[in-house]
């Protein structure tokens, strides 16, 4: 034993050497005796044992050892052994694989000790064992190296270990095109949900829409039937009247003002009707409304006004047409009225995923609490981010004092774009309104006709 070691209190299990009759011992039985080892002047170990007296010189004993020579001898995979011969491959998934070796050494083979790894699954080499067998369990897929190293009988290891290089092959889960296709097949799953998802949100809105065009339509129609006609007829009394009246008479005067004001209403009821009843033929597109809104408020020329389009134009939903057009309405008035703006510009964009409003000024900007809040007795932000709920839009306003105000509306494609199927109804209903609307003048005419 290493006597530094012992008189330390550190010595090891490595520290010590056993000697036997594999050594040429004749036995292992000492005599009971007051002095059984003795050591002479030469360094020599002399020990009294049952069958003699044996010698041994540390000075030969500590070198020229000869160590053992380390080797795979074979592996197996779940009990199948594998050649050898050429690289090893052993099939996907094993359960073990085991690994046999062996160490050669001439004297006391008894007392050889290995050490292994596996690189890539040990971090360091094994503990020193005499069992000739490793195994390992559930690998998973890729290369490996098996390393092993032996002791002889005296604990010098050898310096060359013996390697063995195999390759796991992979299961088809185990595969990166497997891996590939679980990813896609989630993407997709996401995808197939969030479609289905908007689609149904779509066919609510579009159910919505439809409501809210019904009920428009009859309301126009109601309005066009009772309001109207009676001012029409009303109006159609005056002028009799006024033509009765002498020019002397003062009345003359007031008769005149009341038919220049019944003509406005009827002219104003006829527009409210006409946008009540807006169908894809005869309604102006996005661009057009917007440049008339200009000449409704009067604007002076030095406010430069423009708007621009990006993209083809595209049929919309008539209902949300007009949400979308009073929200930017509601921007660009603002710009007019209260941004001091030197220059307004709106931008409509026809994309392919979505539709865009954006309605900028380089006004004096707005205040953020006022942004963020509102002002007591204006409903104007408000209501642009009400109705812009209302139809699945997204609104954002940006602005800064004195850096000007930017109104960005963005309305998804499925929502805001007319397709084929969306367009039966809503034609079916139009021809089935007019039709309506037809039968119900005929008869107003046979009637009048009757009068």
């Amino acid at each position: 034993m290493d006597r530094d070691r012992l008189l330390r209190g550190s010595l090891g299990a490595g520290d010590v050497r056993e000697f036997g009759t594999a050594d040429g011992l004749q036995n292992t039985e000492g005599v009971k005796r007051r002095r059984s080892l003795v050591a002479d002047p030469l360094g020599r170990i002399w020990i009294s044992l049952n069958r003699g007296i044996s010698v041994a010189n540390p000075a030969r004993l500590s070198g020229g050892s000869v160590p053992a020579i380390a080797h795979i001898q074979s592996v197996s995979a779940d009990g199948a052994p594998l050649d050898m011969q050429a690289k090893v491959r052993i099939p996907a998934a094993p359960r073990s694989v085991t690994f046999s070796f062996t160490g050669a050494s001439l004297s006391a083979p008894e007392r050889v000790r290995f050490r292994y790894r596996l690189d890539g699954i040990d971090r360091d080499w094994s503990e020193p064992v005499t069992t000739r067998e490793a195994i390992y369990s559930n690998l998973g897929p890729g290369s490996y190296n098996f390393r092993v190293i032996a002791s002889n009988g005296a604990g010098l290891w050898n310096g060359a270990d013996a390697t063995l290089g195999f390759e796991i092959d992979p299961a088809f889960w185990q595969t990166w095109w497997f891996s590939i296709a679980g990813v896609m097949a989630c993407l997709l799953t996401v995808l197939a949900v969030y479609r289905l998802r908007l689609r149904q949100l779509t066919r609510q809105l579009n159910v919505r829409f439809e409501e809210r065009l019904a009920e428009r339509t009859r309301i126009a129609q109601e309005l066009h039937d009772t309001l109207l006609q009676g001012f029409l007829s009303a109006s159609m009394q005056l002028h009799v009247v006024m033509d009765q009246v002498p020019e002397t008479l003062p009345a003359k005067q007031r008769l005149g003002r009341a038919l220049q004001l019944m003509a406005q209403v009827i002219e104003e009821g006829r527009d409210a009707v006409r946008g009540l009843r807006s169908a894809d033929s005869d309604s102006l597109d996005l661009e057009q409304a917007f440049s008339r809104i200009r000449h409704e408020l009067a604007v002076q020329e030095q406010v430069g006004f423009r708007v621009v389009v990006e993209g083809r134009p595209r049929g919309l939903h008539p209902v949300l047409r007009d949400e979308v057009y009073r929200i930017g309405r509601e921007a660009v008035v603002n710009a007019f009225h209260h941004s001091q703006a030197k220059s307004v510009e709106v931008e409509v964009e026809y994309a392919g995923n979505h539709l865009r409003v954006l309605v900028r000024d380089d006004g004096c900007g707005i205040d953020p609490q006022v942004l963020r809040s509102g002002r007591d007795g204006h409903w104007g932000l408000s209501g642009m981010r009400e109705r812009a709920e209302r139809i699945g839009a997204r609104l954002e306003i940006r602005s800064r004092v004195a850096a000007g105000t930017e109104v960005e509306l963005s309305v998804p494609g499925q929502i805001a774009f007319q397709t084929a199927s969306s367009n039966r109804p809503r034609r079916w209903f139009a021809r089935l309104s007019a039709a309506k609307g037809i039968s119900r003048n005929n008869h107003q005419s046979k009637n009048e006709g009757k009068e």
